[in-house]
């Protein structure tokens, strides 16, 4: 069914192939009017930004169900880690307590991805489950296609877990993907994603963590890839005693263009949360990072810290820094901070005194730079993917 601003288009034609047993045909309908009709509410920032997200759209050719590859690793016997057509069909009711329930599909493209959702992974962490090691999900992308792989986690009371998605592949594709987590009472869930595609995909992707009552909660994000790349992380507060946690890090290079937006929403009070953001840029890379936090007015005991910090390492780069408090309460703790800069010469004269060429002493700079973020990813093994990734950046 269509909404009264949105028209037919081959889009509409394309989600017939989708599997009704994980979504009615009517609620993707209504998802994909939900994309075509909300704007993005990314605007260009500046005269530097040369992408225009209001008019971005998959192509229905590309849309095909072997788009995605999807690897599951769980070595937790107590877990079920399964993809989420399976788990429509035979974990339906566990699936139902996360799935839509998080608020992924209420920006434009996590209603895309919400609409096209069948290929993905799902986690069920039961009470009191402890998974000695990561829950990893590696998506593997096809060239030249529209993808959609779509994530679910649902941590019960008490559970203990690390899940980590890498994303690969995708020449030329558009990949629009999306993470839902719930959690519940006393659960310590950290979701990881580290994102390497093609030069030449697109990528956006939604995140949503519902956290409940004394939970800690933490999503960690490294964009490495994609021409480019749009992302959302959201964590929303409505129970007391949640401790949640956002870092992002991401160095476009060349024409590379990163959209980042973190949103903590307090909506109760006596919580804490933390987001910490590393980028920089190099050739005509562009960046955008905005950062909120909200606390509703009867959030009272809140605290909330937010720093982002950003390094530019040509002429022609540019990243725009946008934080915000938006503080309806009078009894928190509120911060935020940015920075904006070129690598310091002191430090590089400091280098090169002790006979490291100048080169060699900037790579060592810039990489020290990403270090504080890099040390809040789960495992040391990811910790030098990533090292490694942003080493061949500045190669």
């Amino acid at each position: 069914m269509l909404s009264a601003t949105a028209v037919r288009t081959p889009l509409h034609d394309a989600l017939g192939a989708s599997d009704a047993a994980l979504l009615p045909p009517e609620d993707r309908a209504r998802a994909l009017d939900a994309f075509l009709t909300t704007p993005s509410g990314r605007q260009k920032p500046s005269r530097f930004w040369r992408i225009d997200l209001d008019t971005i759209a998959p192509d229905a050719r590309a849309i095909a169900p072997n788009a995605v590859a999807v690897d599951i690793q769980n070595a937790s016997p107590r877990i079920v880690a399964c993809d989420l057509i399976t788990a429509a069909r035979e974990h339906a009711p566990l699936l139902r307590r996360a799935f839509g329930t998080s608020g992924a599909g209420t920006t434009k493209f996590g209603a895309l991805a919400r609409a096209f959702a069948g290929t993905g992974a799902f986690v069920y962490v039961p009470h009191d489950a402890d998974a000695a090691e990561p829950i990893v999900i590696t998506y593997t992308i096809a060239e030249n296609s529209a993808a959609f792989p779509y994530t679910v986690v649902l941590a019960e009371r008490g559970a203990r877990a690390t899940v980590l998605e890498r994303f690969a592949g995708g020449r030329d594709a558009f990949v629009c993907a999306a993470v839902e987590a719930v959690t519940e009472e006393g659960s310590d869930l950290h979701c990881a994603a580290h994102q390497s595609l093609d030069a030449g995909a697109r990528w956006f992707s939604t995140r949503t963590a519902r956290p409940g009552r004394n939970a800690r909660f933490a999503w960690t994000s490294a964009e490495a890839g994609a021409g480019l790349a749009v992302l959302d992380l959201t964590v929303a507060i409505a129970q007391p005693g949640i401790d949640a946690g956002i870092t992002s890090l991401f160095f476009p290079t060349g024409n590379q263009h990163v959209d980042v937006v973190s949103t903590v929403d307090h909506a109760v009070g006596d919580s804490t949360s933390h987001t910490h953001v590393k980028s920089a840029a190099t050739g005509a890379g562009q960046a955008r990072y905005l950062g909120t936090i909200r606390i509703a007015p009867h959030a009272q005991g809140s605290d909330a810290s937010l720093r982002d910090d950003a390094l530019l390492l040509s002429k022609r780069a540019h990243i725009d820094s946008v934080p915000a408090l938006e503080i309806g309460a009078n009894d928190v703790k509120a911060y935020h901070g940015a920075t904006v800069g070129a690598l310091d010469e002191e430090q590089i004269f400091y280098l090169e005194s002790r006979g490291i060429e100048r080169a060699a002493a900037e790579r060592t700079i810039a990489l020290g730079f990403f270090e504080p973020a890099i040390d809040r990813f789960p495992t040391e093994a990811l910790r030098e993917e990533l090292r490694a990734a942003l080493a061949s950046k500045l190669a």
